[in-house]
């Protein structure tokens, strides 16, 4: 591209509301870029930490030719818009994790009942062989491509008893998302799974019309379940991973150099990221006890042996051989 050609791409870019593509091969300094990053989590967040430990990173990496604004609770649009917007060129980076099986299936492995059972097990599947797999499936497909992982805390089972093993589930009366494979395995472990959707819960435990959810410490925290709830039951049923994406698009308008900035900056974001989410469970559960919930030490083996077979014949054929790497890690 010579320098006519780079002056009229950036006029053309300008004209559409778009950041200007950087000046790749000429030998020259790279123009400015302002990146744009959405995602859904609050200012509070851990995952909103990680965000801006990216932004002050790569902006320092690149002494400050590339920014990046980071715009948490949906003020950029919901996940699926930023997503979209990445991929149409109005948008840069996401938060994002298994919402990118609506365009590359092995995503959904993301939150696969008992398809990770540990932190450590995560940690080898994302930054392994497996993880790459994923990695170059979401690039080719979804044109988002992952720079970073980060933990999301495990899904527990809340209920008014305690709930050791899966046979004391016996029909327990539990709310679940509106996901089949959700639905299909705590059928498996004996309770009564009921879609609902999340606004209506509190309301339902408080009236009796189901006995038991599901969710993460934090949305257990901020949803007040403990006034409805007494037992938090250590089940783990779900443990994954969430990635900081660029666009595709803007990655590739990079130089070779910038490349390697933005992914070293992803990298330090990372690891700036894992202590914090380690610390904030740990308040969580401290909180959630203050609180006069009783945290409940469940046999998770007993509870991913009797899911597995459900969790194998609920997921996609496609994704079957590699879930199936993913249980044996």
């Amino acid at each position: 591209m010579n320098r006519r050609q780079v002056l009229k791409a950036m006029a053309a870019a300008s004209a559409v509301g778009v950041a200007a593509p950087a000046l790749i091969g000429t030998g020259q300094a790279q123009s400015k870029v302002t990146l744009k990053f959405g995602h859904l989590a609050n200012e509070q967040n851990v995952w909103h930490k990680a965000a801006l430990k990216f932004a002050e990173e790569i902006k320092a990496l690149s002494d400050g030719r590339i920014e990046c604004v980071v715009f948490p609770n949906e003020s950029l649009g919901n996940e699926l818009d930023v997503i979209k917007g990445m991929q149409l060129g109005s948008a840069d980076m996401v938060i994002t994790g298994e919402s990118l099986q609506n365009w590359a299936p092995s995503a959904s492995l993301l939150a696969i009942p008992y398809g990770v059972t540990s932190l450590e097990q995560m940690d080898r599947i994302a930054s392994g062989a497996i993880g790459k797999q994923i990695n170059d499936e979401i690039v080719a497909k979804a044109q988002v491509r992952p720079i970073a992982y980060l933990a999301r805390g495990p899904r527990n089972l809340t209920s008014k008893r305690a709930i050791v093993k899966p046979e004391d589930l016996n029909g327990l009366r539990l709310r679940v998302p509106n996901v089949p494979l959700f639905v299909a395995v705590w059928t498996a472990l004996g309770a009564r799974p009921t879609p609902m959707a999340f606004g209506e819960v509190f309301t339902s435990l408080q009236n009796g019309t189901i006995d038991g959810q599901e969710n993460p410490l934090a949305l257990i925290k901020s949803a007040n379940f403990n006034e409805v709830q007494k037992f938090v039951n250590l089940t783990e049923h779900v443990r994954s991973w969430i990635y900081i994406a660029i666009s595709e698009q803007r990655f590739k308008s990079f130089s070779a150099k910038d490349k390697e900035l933005v992914l070293e900056a992803g990298q330090r974001a990372q690891k700036f990221e894992r202590p914090l989410f380690i610390a904030d469970e740990k308040a969580l559960e401290a909180e959630l006890k203050q609180k006069g919930m009783t945290f409940v030490d469940s046999d998770q083996k007993a509870f991913a042996a009797k899911a597995r077979d459900a969790v194998l014949k609920g997921v996609k054929p496609e994704v079957k051989p590699l879930l199936e790497k993913m249980m044996a890690a």
